[in-house]
Order: C-alpha cells, then sequence, then structure tokens
C-alpha cells in the first residue's frame, strides 16, 4: 500500500502529465497556424461551350484589391488550367460570382481587352468565330480567355481559360 493522498500520482507520473500537456498544446497552436496559412478561396470564373464547362479560381486575386495593368497582363499571360473545345459557330457562355459582376468584368483574349466591362453574372457570345483568320493570317489554333475583374481603371482579378479550335 502506499501512503500518497487519495487522488495523487505516484512520484514520476506528474512529468508525463505534463508532457501530455505540452504536445496537446502544440498540437493545437500547430493546427491554428496551419488554418491561419489557408488561403480563403476567390471567387469563381466559368466558362461554358455546348455541353462542356470549365470553372476556375482567379490566376491573380488579392482579395478585391487592385492589382496594376501590368500586373494584371502579366497574369493573362499564365497557363490556364481549364481547357475547352470550341466548334466554329458555337454560344461561348461566360459566369462569374456576384463578387466579380457587382465591380464588372472584361473579356480579354490574348492579353488584349476585347469588350468594355460589362456587370452581369452572365453573358453569352452567340455565333461568335474567335478562330476566324485574321488579315492574312492562319486561323489560331488555340486562344488565351480571360476574364478580368475591373472597375474604371482598376484591376482586381484574372480568371484564365484555354479555348482550342475544335475545327482544327
Amino acid at each position: 500500500m502506499t501512503s500518497l493522498p487519495r487522488g495523487s500520482a505516484a512520484p514520476g507520473h506528474g512529468h508525463v502529465r505534463r508532457r501530455r500537456a505540452v504536445a496537446a498544446v502544440g498540437a493545437v497552436s500547430a493546427g491554428l497556424l496551419v488554418l491561419a496559412a489557408c488561403d480563403k478561396p476567390t471567387p469563381m470564373a466559368t466558362v461554358t461551350v455546348g455541353k462542356t464547362t470549365k470553372s476556375t479560381e482567379a490566376e491573380c486575386y488579392e482579395d478585391g484589391k487592385a492589382i496594376s495593368r501590368e500586373e494584371a497582363t502579366k497574369c493573362t499571360q499564365k497557363k490556364a488550367e481549364n481547357t475547352i473545345r470550341v466548334p466554329q459557330g458555337e454560344t461561348l457562355r461566360i459566369g462569374v460570382d456576384t463578387d466579380i459582376a457587382d465591380e464588372g468584368w472584361s473579356l480579354w483574349i490574348d492579353g488584349q481587352q476585347v469588350i468594355a466591362p460589362l456587370k452581369k453574372s452572365y453573358y453569352a457570345f452567340q455565333g461568335v468565330d474567335l478562330f476566324a483568320p485574321q488579315q492574312g493570317q492562319q486561323a489560331p489554333k488555340e486562344l488565351r480567355v480571360s476574364i478580368v475583374q475591373q472597375s474604371g481603371d482598376a484591376i482586381q482579378g484574372v480568371w484564365n481559360f484555354k479555348l482550342e479550335n475544335d475545327d482544327a
């Protein structure tokens, strides 16, 4: 029999409890650090052609803060993760989160803005031949299409897609 008061541990067991408590606090702290390092997801942009739909998060986005036009142009040049094959004359449909539509967005093709900013969450470009040959050049086999969130000259984000000519 021991002479320890009821509920007391034998000598040496207090160190084990302290180590467990320190380990638990360390695990919780590490978990909080991991969660703090997680990025908030960006608004989504979606492109649909026929029955094919692709969605993506922004290539460049600073939580709604403005980025320079130079930075935005660099972002439009980055490789798109999503590719859609486009038959000639097929309707190109673009959908954006309301966060993007509220500020306004424009369509850029191969790094060049092609339409003035829209404030709609959905827009369809019907019967547009994106792959028509331009002034003595051959029809392109692919295009880099970017949805650029912008309000006036202020640009807040860029979403990229690659369109491939289905008729090439």
